[in-house]
């Protein structure tokens, strides 16, 4: 059961309070270059991704938000570092909500200045805090880095935005240690009902970040708390909406959308399986319907593997099997199996239209 958190407007879309869990990910185009992150904002939309973040460096990228936002459909974020001045013109030129780390944005009276520009527009602010930036005297109090201190410095800060009368927050802390996060994410949860954005910040690349994000985000989310998650990769960030979809879809937070099912290669496979099922994940990206396909390895133990996928192939010597719900259709030669599946996807959507 998921921990009951406050609701929180962010543009057009709401986090907390029992709604969905959103998918975020964060820009990597110079914000400044309005054209290249439009164009990198849409490949993301139509990818899944729920809410944007993009970094907010200079006053040119504050003035940027407001051509940005005319293109783009979901929400934008801004993320700010150092400059007060620059989370307050960001507001002004249309983001949807701020993430600052009240720790190094200069002090209370400009912390206090963010708030209020805040306050006028009903902005909600994000607060961050994360292990490389934790304070001396809490590194000092606990005896390094540890979960502990990172949700004492969350909620000291939370405490001093709640003491200039603003409660519109969402609270994150974040460590690239898995298991400090997690353990950060089940304290704090216990002590706040602001909403939670959960991910492993620095994770890595493509295969050590997904491996750490998986483990993390599921531990986490298995337990019942967060609200929107990023997949921190380095890498194209149309990989982390990839991950996160798939993340929350194997925990059963998140439906629809095609479900990959294939078997490793051993010595009964007579086929390229490797580069079939690459195939077929690719193919299915372009199939929004929440069934099982399955690409399995040989005719012999396919249908019975694949007995739990809605559709599914499985391969031979110079050919294949097309199977339904464990039952072959037909056979097909090995360079039409893909064909063949694409076809009875597309059937299988037209008649779920009708």
């Amino acid at each position: 059961m998921r921990k009951e958190t406050k609701a929180v407007k962010i543009g057009n879309k709401v986090i907390g309070g029992g709604n969905p869990i959103l998918i975020q990910s964060m820009t990597n185009t110079k914000t400044e270059d309005v054209k290249a992150t439009i164009q990198q904002i849409l490949k993301l939309e139509a990818a899944g991704c729920d809410i944007i973040r993009c970094a907010v460096p200079t006053m040119e990228a504050a003035y940027a938000i407001k051509d940005i936002k005319r293109e783009i459909h979901i929400p934008l974020v801004a993320d700010i570092h150092f400059d007060y001045r620059l989370a307050i013109a960001a507001m002004e030129n249309g983001a949807d909500k701020v993430r600052i780390n009240p720790g190094n944005i200069g002090g209370y009276e400009k912390l206090k200045a963010v708030i209020e520009a805040a306050k006028v527009r009903d902005i909600p602010i994000r607060v961050g805090v994360n292990s490389g930036s934790l304070e001396k005297e809490l590194v000092e109090k606990y005896g390094g880095v540890t979960p502990e201190g990172l949700v004492e410095s969350a909620l000291d800060k939370v405490k001093a935005i709640e003491a200039m009368g603003y409660d519109n927050l969402v609270i994150s802390i974040k460590s690239s240690d898995v298991l400090m996060c997690a353990r950060a994410y089940e304290m704090i949860a216990e002590k706040t009902v602001y909403p939670l954005h959960v991910g492993i910040t620095e994770s890595g690349t493509l295969l050590s970040g997904n491996i750490k994000s998986a483990v993390g985000l599921g531990i986490i989310l298995y337990e019942g708390i967060g609200d929107t998650i990023r997949v921190s990769l380095t890498g194209d960030p149309l990989e982390e909406i990839k991950s996160a979809r798939l993340i929350l879809k194997t925990l059963g937070l998140r439906k629809g959308g095609v479900e990959l099912v294939s078997c490793p290669t051993c010595g009964r496979t007579q086929i390229d399986l490797i580069s079939l099922a690459g195939q077929v994940e690719n193919m299915i990206q372009d199939f929004d319907m929440d069934i099982k396909v399955a690409v399995m390895g040989c005719a012999v133990n396919g249908p019975g593997e694949a007995k739990e996928a809605d559709i599914g192939i499985a391969g031979g010597k110079g050919e294949g099997i097309l199977i339904k719900k464990g039952q072959v259709v037909r056979k097909v030669p090995e360079d039409k199996l893909l064909e063949a599946l694409k076809e009875e996807l597309l059937a299988m959507k037209a008649d779920a239209l009708k």
